[in-house]
């Protein structure tokens, strides 16, 4: 789950200092991060798609004549950003920066955008697309595992219009929440690519919001699919990665949703036959971060957000190990140079990543997905 939003982490990131959660900070290993600059500028790219109807990439069955419509009729609540996903992350975007910085520039036009979607007529439509017919694997798991992700935000945030459209968005939460527990039983193994379809990473997003939203029975059941599908995985080819057009890292995924249902000593055991070969002296060149040669390119600018989202993994996975771990040197000196590189990439130059790379980028720098106060026990 994520860093709790405080004072001293505002005030961190409005001086544009280093803000790593205080369980890192304890470890001499605190990340760098971004600046209130760059939250702003993240929130910018938010509010200029969300509710940029075109260019637009819908995911759409169609069963009759009558299904053809534009995207604001099919999902007016999330139409925008060039397709549904990166809609429903950007208004998570618009939340958690919002939550985080109240009194930020930003957090009123976001505060209004997202009253201006979550709507109780909006959500009764998404609900009634999501379940109609053909659409049984619509967005699953990635576009779900962020839906979900917007209802844990708006639970955890203090705030009476937050209350508000946590209530509206909760048929939707429940739906996707139901897609997902009809699925796990019946999936044999695990997905193992560096784009959507990806297992790791959604499980990843969807357990910490069952944490969230105490639901145990989701909870335990993700817990005991991870350690089905994933417990007895053993040397995973890093080096073959990243694929040509990968945003999300295979190995360091996996390795990253492991030490969420695991012991530190457990995980750290677990890690060494998964990844054996990161280096025990320091080495900071183990895991170089990938090259972006067209941003203008919506499948070559995936790497950008591959260079974020590893960054996030492996500080996830510097959390979950103990804290004298040799390793440690090597995954954090990594996990700077990725963190330096993914935000370098995030310029909104381009519509191709600017409609969803905002979104990454405020996930590693306010630590959404580590723990609040170390791993679990």
């Amino acid at each position: 789950m994520g860093v709790p939003v405080s004072a001293a982490v505002a005030v961190a990131l409005a001086a544009g200092g280093a803000a790593g959660p205080p369980f890192l900070a304890a470890q001499e290993i605190a990340m760098p991060t971004a600046g209130i600059d760059a939250l702003g500028r993240f929130a910018e790219l938010a509010l200029e798609c969300v509710h940029k109807e075109y260019p637009n990439k819908i995911a759409h069955v169609l069963q009759s004549d009558e299904d053809v419509a534009p995207p604001r009729e099919l999902t007016p609540a999330f139409f925008g950003c060039y397709d549904w996903h990166s809609s429903v992350h950007g208004h998570w975007l618009l939340a958690r920066l919002s939550r985080l910085d109240p009194d930020a520039r930003f957090a009123e036009p976001a505060r209004a955008a997202l009253g201006r979607s979550l709507t109780h007529d909006n959500i009764a439509l998404e609900v009634a697309y999501l379940e109609g017919e053909g659409r049984v694997s619509f967005e699953r798991p990635y576009g779900l595992a962020w839906l979900l992700q917007l209802a844990a935000e708006l639970r955890e945030w203090d705030d009476p219009r937050a209350d508000v459209w946590s209530a509206v968005l909760v048929p939707l939460e429940r739906a996707a929440a139901a897609r997902i527990r009809e699925w796990l039983p019946k999936l044999t193994y695990a997905i193992r690519t560096g784009e959507h379809s990806q297992t790791a990473f959604a499980f990843g997003l969807i357990l910490d919001w069952a944490r969230t939203a105490d639901d145990l029975e989701m909870e335990n059941l993700l817990a005991a699919s991870i350690r089905r599908l994933y417990a007895e995985d053993r040397d995973c080819p890093l080096g073959y990665e990243p694929s040509g057009q990968d945003f999300l890292s295979p190995c360091l995924a996996e390795a990253d949703l492991v030490r969420r249902v695991l012991a530190p000593a457990e995980f750290a055991e677990w890690l060494s036959d998964f990844l054996p070969r990161i280096p025990h002296d320091g080495d900071p060149t183990w895991l170089e971060p990938a090259i972006v040669t067209d941003r203008s390119d919506p499948k070559l600018a995936h790497l950008d957000g591959l260079n974020l989202s590893r960054a996030w993994m492996l500080e996830g996975i510097v959390a979950g190990l103990p804290p004298d771990d040799p390793r440690l040197a090597a995954l954090t000196a990594a996990a700077r140079e990725h963190r330096r590189r993914g935000l370098e990439g995030v310029t909104g130059e381009f519509y191709e990543g600017g409609h969803w790379l905002g979104s990454f980028a405020t996930y590693l720098v306010t630590g959404r997905g580590l723990p609040d106060a170390g791993p679990a026990d």
